[in-house]
């Protein structure tokens, strides 16, 4: 109210008609809000235009904006003489501020502010999250008995060239009129609240985050491919993917604090080094199934029947026989010394026996519960169970995966959409 008393030299110089004395009274008091009829509270009305937003920091959980804001109510003491047609009568320019002077005994005052407000935060539907921020407008000295706010027509407005980086600003903006009871003070107090909504662009984590994360988890079923003897490569490959994902993710927590329940990044995070890790997994399963092949298979091979050529002399009713023996029997078999494809007496020569790939497999069923090789049934070739495994693996894995991907997306822009509908609801109904 001061500065009223300042306008009266500007007001006479433009209305030579109009003294200082007639402005405002001699018992006008600066610290005394203007009275009014019956008793009803003086209305003050408020309006923001936004300037611009420097900045949403989820860090600190808060964001600078730079507005303008305006107040206006009726200051019943100006004593205003009958002869004065021009609207605007007196203006005071500051540096940052400007009250205005209105022919109805209007006084509008006016400011650039910059501010750093504070935002509770959610973080469940990060990187599509919605925040709500909010801007409290209270009186602080008067009870709304005697103050009262309200939003004016105009009511907030954001500058149309405004653009965020990582963010859209969601229109309609949310304004409310309410009391606020002040412990301190035991009172109600006036309070005008508009919320801002902030809308996160998917783009940047597109780009950054959800295609690079899943390009590394393509990256490890390259494995299944590579065959078993190449253990380094094989191995490399794999750490190498859970390393990048580890230290991809890594830089992501840093942008966003600490929170005590689970995101939807961290879900997505989960699922990529999961399905590494199982590839990871898979091959050590694989690798000591191979092994246990190998010893089955060496196993079986010693236990062979050794085939030691032996020239019996022969009795009456005899003939010759080859004794081959296996463990403490022996057991003899015709052999025909006219033949060219029987063992000489006198050449030492080992004898492929018939059905030896057979005799191995059933070794290895007695020697081992899980069976790690079998014969086909259909083509009577040995299949190996880690072969097998890594066969499944090329077409399992991709398709667990897609089933990952087909689940996440759809629930997280439901849900994303739930929030915004029920925003917009609350708009709505106000």
């Amino acid at each position: 109210m001061e500065r009223l008393r300042l306008c009266n030299d500007v007001t006479s110089k433009r209305n030579h008609t109009l003294k200082p004395r007639v402005v405002l009274p001699e018992n006008y008091v600066k610290e005394m809000r203007p009275p009014s009829r019956k008793g009803d509270p003086v209305v003050v009305e408020f309006s923001i235009y936004v300037v611009d937003v420097n900045s949403i920091n989820v860090e600190d959980m808060d964001f600078r904006v730079d507005m303008f804001i305006r107040q206006t109510w009726i200051e019943s003491r100006l004593q205003l003489p009958e002869d004065i047609f021009e609207e605007e009568i007196a203006e005071l320019t500051h540096k940052f501020s400007s009250v205005t002077l209105y022919r109805n005994q209007t006084v509008r005052y006016a400011a650039r502010m910059h501010a750093i407000i504070a935002c509770q935060m959610e973080f469940q539907l990060y990187p599509m999250d919605i925040q709500s921020c909010p801007i409290y407008i209270e009186s602080f000295s008067y009870s709304n008995q005697k103050v009262r706010f309200r939003w004016s027509v105009a009511g907030v407005t954001i500058n149309p060239e405004l653009k965020l980086l990582q963010y859209h600003i969601g229109e309609p903006l949310r304004l409310e009129e309410t009391n606020g009871y002040m412990i301190d003070k035991d009172g109600n107090y006036s309070r005008l609240v508009v919320y801002f909504r902030f809308e996160r662009q998917i783009g940047h984590h597109l780009i950054q985050t959800f295609a690079p994360s899943s390009l590394v988890v393509m990256l490890s079923w390259f494995s299944f491919w590579l065959d078993l003897d190449a253990i380094p490569g094989r191995v490399t490959l794999l750490v190498t993917c859970m390393l990048t994902l580890v230290t991809m993710f890594t830089g992501l927590r840093a942008d966003i604090p600490p929170v005590a329940y689970v995101k939807a990044l961290d879900l997505w995070m989960a699922g990529c080094m999961m399905f590494v890790f199982a590839a990871l997994g898979e091959f050590v399963v694989v690798k000591v199934l191979d092994k246990q092949y190998q010893m089955n298979k060496t196993k079986a091979q010693e236990s062979m029947p050794r085939i030691i050529p032996v020239r019996l002399n022969g009795e009456k009713g005899s003939c010759g026989t080859v004794a081959a023996w296996e463990g403490s029997g022996v057991r003899c078999r015709k052999v025909d010394l006219t033949s060219p494809t029987s063992p000489p007496a006198t050449t030492p020569a080992t004898h492929q026996v018939p059905g030896a790939t057979a005799h191995l497999v059933g070794v290895e069923r007695r020697q081992s519960i899980l069976q790690v090789a079998w014969l086909d049934a259909d083509t009577g070739q040995e299949r190996v169970l880690w072969r097998e495994i890594d066969k499944l693996s090329r077409v399992v894995f991709p398709a667990l995966f897609l089933l990952f991907v087909t689940m996440y997306w759809p629930v997280l822009l439901l849900k994303t959409k739930a929030s915004l509908i029920r925003y917009e609801c609350i708009v709505y109904k106000m």
